[in-house]
């Protein structure tokens, strides 16, 4: 029983299960592999987990700076995006009036078909992800995220707003469904919480330092010029995506798989090599160690011909079948709270702090969201740190050996600084306090538990689903998307249906009672995929042509 989680008997070695030190070797040794062949990181000391294979085209085998600088494109990308949903929220009431449509409407038309439409697009660009690369899908819909700020910066009806922000939305999906998926493609277990914490501080800093800047803006000016501004960073994020991030799908031939199998030890003979196939590159060939190194210029091609022959359709519906193991439902259940409650906050900024006592001008609800951007920079200087540490400490503590569950255990982080966040913002915009007590204490309590649960998520899922992390996700982001969708039906009505004070009350209890769960999945979630593996419940659908 390590560290409090039920050990499985049914199969030789649980898939997510690693030796990630020298501790205990004897797993390796039992599978008649010399542990020496096994490839570790500079320091000697973690085994890397997974295995990279011997070819330099490996995205595993990237030199460092290429690593870093892919990932702080991510940081970047996901920065716009996030900045994009919440853009226009500080002055929804004046806009609403602007256009001559109900508060409830204006935000069911501007945020609403922003939300479903990133569900939509989870779906769609996860298969066409899967079937051609991530590149080319990188690469389309940061041009369609320019193009459509500038669609609506010139938007003249409030339909026409309407579909540039749906477009949007169907256009920001990749930058949330898949990047933590680019993440697991490039960096190594022992790697993967530091860097997921860019990703989650790209979405909530984005998110959070949209609203002061662009309310400054659109008091100033109009919102038309936030939006053309935006089509200006977006111009900025696509010259950036074609230099520095190039494709990380990669078929591993030949590579020591000690995470994925059902046997402690397998050399990987490219299982997917029946239904993958590489057009154009000499990215298949069979001796990996002989492979040409693919130039620069080769890698800023659009498409590199990464093809998989599995039908559009199959691709479509594996998001719905990953669903079926416990660690993406449990997943999707957590990931939905936590974001989702942020956007209620968001929609519902403008309603409470223009009216009184606060009063405030478009500019001041826009700047509430300062203190939220400052606590998710402290908790992305730690967060990974903290997900990666204790992960490796509690690996220690179990001679050597990891488990995905050693992620779990940073949640108690997000049960005690979110839960508390919400009960005092309601209590505190109940009783009228001064501005700072729910702009900055409570405001920031919320998105520091929100920062570091969100990576403790989603590196969880990576390391327990590393082949179906992307179906993971998209569906993770698609349901996610839908809540959040029915928020912007009833949210604004809601606090003034029940009040501040009820309605947060309520949500922080929910909270509560979801993120308890978090204690039986750390007990069975080895069981659980052990489960999921000996069932072949995602195998039925991902793995056949």
């Amino acid at each position: 029983m390590p560290l409090g989680i039920i050990d499985d008997n049914k199969l030789e070695h649980v898939p997510g299960t690693a030796p990630l030190s020298e501790l205990n070797s004897l797993d390796v040794e039992i599978a008649g592999v010399d542990r020496t062949l096994l490839k570790h990181d500079p320091t000697g000391q973690i085994v890397l987990v997974p295995q990279p294979s011997d070819s330099p085209n490996d995205p595993y085998n990237w030199p460092r700076w290429k690593k870093e600088m892919f990932t702080l494109v991510i940081a970047y990308g996901c920065g716009c995006v996030g900045a994009m949903g919440p853009l226009l929220t500080p002055a929804f009431v004046p806009l609403s009036i602007q256009f001559g449509v109900s508060l409830q409407r204006f935000t069911l038309g501007c945020n609403g078909s922003c939300i479903v439409a990133i569900g939509v697009g989870s779906l769609i660009f996860n298969s066409s992800a899967v079937k051609m690369g991530k590149r080319p899908i990188y690469l389309a819909t940061t041009v369609g995220l320019a193009v459509s700020c500038f669609w609506a910066a010139e938007a003249k009806s409030f339909g026409s707003l309407a579909g540039a922000r749906a477009l949007q939305g169907l256009c920001m999906a990749p930058f949330e469904a898949l990047i933590p998926a680019s993440v697991a493609d490039i960096w190594h277990v022992h790697e993967r919480g530091f860097r997921m914490s860019f990703f989650n501080l790209g979405v909530l800093g984005g998110i959070n330092l949209a609203g002061p800047i662009a309310g400054s803006v659109i008091e100033q000016g109009s919102y038309r010029i936030a939006m053309h501004a935006m089509g200006g960073a977006f111009v900025v994020m696509l010259l950036l995506v074609v230099f520095f991030m190039p494709e990380s799908a990669y078929v591993r031939h030949n590579a020591i798989n000690i995470d994925t199998t059902e046997h402690t030890v397998e050399i990987e003979e490219a299982e997917k090599e029946k239904t993958m196939r590489i057009e154009e590159s000499p990215i298949g060939a069979t001796n990996a160690s002989s492979e040409p190194r693919i130039s620069y210029m080769q890698e800023l091609a659009p498409w590199n011909g990464y093809w998989d022959n599995v039908s559009f359709w199959r691709l479509f519906i594996r998001p719905f079948f990953v669903l079926v193991s416990p660690i993406v439902m449990w997943a999707t259940l957590l990931f939905t709270i936590c974001i989702s409650w942020l956007v209620l906050i968001s929609i519902t900024l403008s309603q409470i702090f223009s009216a009184p006592p606060y009063n405030f001008s478009v500019s001041s609800v826009g700047a509430t969201n300062v203190s939220s951007f400052v606590a998710s920079v402290l908790a992305a200087l730690v967060s990974g740190y903290l997900v990666d540490g204790v992960a490796t400490w509690m690996s220690k503590r179990n001679n050597g050996i990891f488990e995905p569950e050693f992620r779990l255990p940073v949640m108690v982080t997000y049960l005690i600084f979110t839960t508390t966040g919400f009960f005092a913002w309601g209590k505190s915009l109940y009783n009228q306090d001064p501005w700072p007590i729910p702009v900055i204490v409570c405001m920031g309590l919320i998105n520091l538990g929100v920062q570091l649960g969100t990576t403790a998520i989603v590196t969880y899922v990576s390391d327990s689903h590393r082949e179906q992390s992307a179906e993971a996700f998209a569906i993770m982001n698609f349901i996610k998307n839908l809540f959040a969708f029915g928020l912007t039906f009833y949210a604004n009505d809601w606090i003034v249906a029940q009040g501040v004070r009820d309605c947060f009350y309520v949500i922080g209890g929910t909270t509560i009672a979801v993120t308890l769960t978090t204690i039986p999945m750390y007990i069975f979630g080895k069981k659980a995929r052990s489960w999921v593996y000996r069932h072949r419940v995602l195998d039925r659908v991902l793995k056949k042509t």
